[in-house]
């Protein structure tokens, strides 16, 4: 009941909902009274005039509730001692509930970021302070002031508040209403298609308080949160609508960036890419065998294999015992959960825009990044697409440098926002902007870029538009670590194309720069760099480039360093393809150490899947490089037991790897057993 706890209330709450709870029986008057007076103070404490809107209802409540804190300090000073459960404590605890919802409504008037969502609730909110003046006043008019000792001139006061809160006029502020009014009619026009009078739209953020680029970007996030948590999908269309006013207002009428783009903010979360994205590139793996759809929630069998949970259960319902898709009996019916297909199936609808979970989260928010939630919304991530365009084509330094910037955060999550940028040409000024000489810019371009890449439809445009070129001489020599870092970003994404990995692949500076930034880059810089070549090595012929690049001391290098963490199942992963190829193969045994860090990976890699790319490079080392590999891995006591539990532990495809790998090593130690007794006699 303290003031801290409805701090934490207000983090945790959704904006004009009041989780009110009332202090329960076996609480003190004195507790209750003490508790009283802080809420009031806390109350008391807003400033009117520092409300975007609801200053006269606001000015009304604190008003009458000054008043009611002069009376509630009279009570605690005179130390009256109050019964417990008496008509008055029941009446302090029905106002205690009272005001913790009107703490909740201030809250929620003065929150940043929701100004303009509070005005376009404007009525709502009135209503509800008119509700909770009302009710503040009919517990006042219950409490039994005869049995309170507190001087004339309080109970007066406290009579007239009374009287005053029933005839309350909590009405809707003109100013408040004509500006709302204002805020329909631009939604209207951009409902229809027509592009709104920036003059309107600059007199509404004015009138809110909203100076500068930064302001309307907390109401965009506030907005975006709002959509994110909705399961009302009536509130959606106007979110959203919402959200392409401000979004249109912040690229169009706040010219300046009001703060330092560093190379710290954004790009880092957003550069980077695992090989969990990896398998992206080929969609067919997250199909259910039986239903052919995208599974939803992959569960894996007796087997190994692995089907959609809804598609296997009427499978075994109808009496079925065998497995569907290898016809081997199943020993058991359990369904054990694939959660690291399900991430890599989640992470490929967002990164695609494909929707397939049916439940309230997951699937509609990545349908509402593919379409806009209204067409207000869509018509003005139109406008302003043409406008960032425009300013990129025949703007000044700076306002190119904005526009670049302004693409990299419309494009962060949505895929709709990404397809309008994409179709209006941002593609071939941005590629332009590379060449520049301020790293700021240079680095809002890439990542711009690399955000593009991710629609479907953003490799074919970069690549179409010449764009392999100035991206490489990005990773190459880019300004700043992050920016060449960002490029092997967008290099793995358009590696994500079949016909393009070959192309790529051919330009030798590619591969030597993603080896580099291997070598130099920080922790994420390094996975990027990983996985880019991971895609490159889709493409069989770029495997000998690979290997002649010197990445794999590199990658073994990472392998025993201390920062592995980040990285490490990456690297096994390329090491596992390279291991493939007899040079490859030959390349990872002359490193020294390289055999015991691999087989003391296969004990400490964190992940199942790091554990899998262990057993598949010994594996491959083994048959490319035959004895001499063997004999090393037989006098390894510990191998065994590890190969074992991922009989057990691992995929199905882990599973076959030991099996073959311990039927290896066996088939050795027997020869070589046999050849001694040959000896031997």
């Amino acid at each position: 009941m303290t003031h801290h706890h409805h701090n934490h209330n207000q983090r945790h709450r959704r904006i004009l909902s009041f989780p009110a709870v009332h202090p329960c029986e076996a609480i003190s008057p004195a507790t209750l009274l003490s508790s009283l007076i802080t809420l009031s103070q806390s109350i008391c404490s807003f400033q009117p005039s520092s409300f975007p809107t609801q200053k006269r209802n606001a000015r009304e409540t604190l008003r009458q509730l000054n008043i009611t804190l002069l009376f509630l300090h009279e009570i605690h000073n005179r130390r009256l001692i109050l019964p417990p459960r008496s008509i008055t404590t029941l009446c302090f605890s029905e106002l205690h509930f009272t005001l913790q919802k009107i703490l909740f409504l201030m809250q929620d008037c003065a929150r940043e970021g929701a100004r303009l969502f509070m005005l376009t609730k404007s009525n709502h909110v009135a209503s509800q302070f008119r509700s909770l003046v009302r009710a503040s006043a009919t517990v006042l008019d219950v409490l039994p002031l005869r049995e309170i000792d507190v001087c004339d001139e309080v109970k007066e006061l406290m009579e007239l508040i009374t009287k005053q809160a029933r005839k309350a006029r909590m009405e809707h502020d003109r100013n408040d209403e004509s500006e709302r009014e204002k805020v329909v009619s631009v939604l209207r026009q951009f409902d229809r298609g027509i592009e709104p009078d920036v003059d309107t739209m600059q007199g509404i953020l004015n009138y809110l308080g909203i100076k500068t680029w930064a302001d309307c970007n907390k109401e965009i996030k506030f907005l975006e949160d709002e959509i994110a948590l909705d399961c009302d999908e009536r509130e959606v269309p106007l979110l959203s609508s919402l959200v392409g006013f401000m979004s249109y207002a912040r690229v169009v009428i706040f010219e300046t960036l009001d703060f330092v783009v560093s190379n710290t903010d954004q790009s880092s979360s957003s550069s980077r890419c695992s090989t969990e994205m990896l398998t992206c590139i080929n969609p067919e793996d997250f199909r259910c065998p039986i239903s052919l759809e995208l599974m939803t929630d992959p569960v894996t069998v007796s087997t190994g294999q692995t089907y959609d949970r809804v598609s296997i259960t009427k499978w075994l319902k109808a009496g079925n015992k065998i497995c569907p898709k290898t016809g081997e009996r199943l020993t058991n019916t359990d369904l054990v959960p694939n959660n690291a297909l399900k991430k890599l199936i989640d992470q490929f609808c967002i990164d695609n825009g494909v929707s397939v979970s049916k439940s309230c989260n997951c699937g509609r928010d990545v349908r509402r990044t593919i379409a806009p939630g209204s067409s207000a919304a869509a018509h003005a991530t139109q406008f302003l697409s043409w406008f960032i365009t425009r300013r990129l084509v025949f703007g000044t330094d700076e306002q190119r440098n904005k526009a670049a910037y302004e693409i990299r955060v419309l494009g962060r999550w949505n895929i709709f926002n990404r397809g309008c940028l994409i179709g209006v040409g941002t593609v071939p000024p941005l590629l332009d902007l590379l060449g520049s000489n301020d790293k700021f810019t240079q680095e809002n371009a890439i990542s711009a870029l690399l955000k593009l890449s991710k629609h479907p439809k953003g490799p074919e445009n970069i690549m179409e538009s010449g764009g392999l070129v100035p991206i490489l001489r990005a990773l190459k020599k880019g300004l700043t670590l992050e920016v060449r870092q960002i490029a092997a970003a967008t290099i793995f994404y358009l590696s994500s194309v079949k016909e393009y990995r070959k192309v790529i692949g051919e330009k030798q500076e590619v591969i030597h720069g993603l080896v580099e930034l291997v070598m130099e880059g920080t922790s994420y810089g390094k996975k990027n760099a990983v996985v880019a070549i991971f895609g490159l090595l889709l493409h069989p012929r770029n495997h000998q480039r690979v290997i002649a690049s010197g990445v794999i001391p590199a990658l073994i290098a990472i392998l025993a360093s201390s920062e592995k963490d980040e990285v490490i199942t990456e690297c096994l992963a390329v090491l596992a393809v390279l291991a493939e190829n007899v040079d490859g193969a030959n390349a990872i045994l002359k490193v020294t150490n390289s055999l015991w860090l691999i087989t003391g990976m296969l004990q400490s890699a964190a992940s199942r899947a790091g554990k899998e790319h262990c057993a598949s490079i010994l594996l491959s080392l083994c048959v490319k490089a035959g004895a001499e590999v063997v004999s090393v891995l037989v006098k390894d006591t510990s191998l065994m037991p590890l190969l074992y539990s991922l009989l057990t532990d691992g995929t199905s495809h882990a599973e076959k790897k030991a099996r073959f790998l311990i039927k290896v090593l066996h088939d050795f130690t027997e020869t070589k057993a046999i050849e001694g007794f040959l000896c031997s006699t």
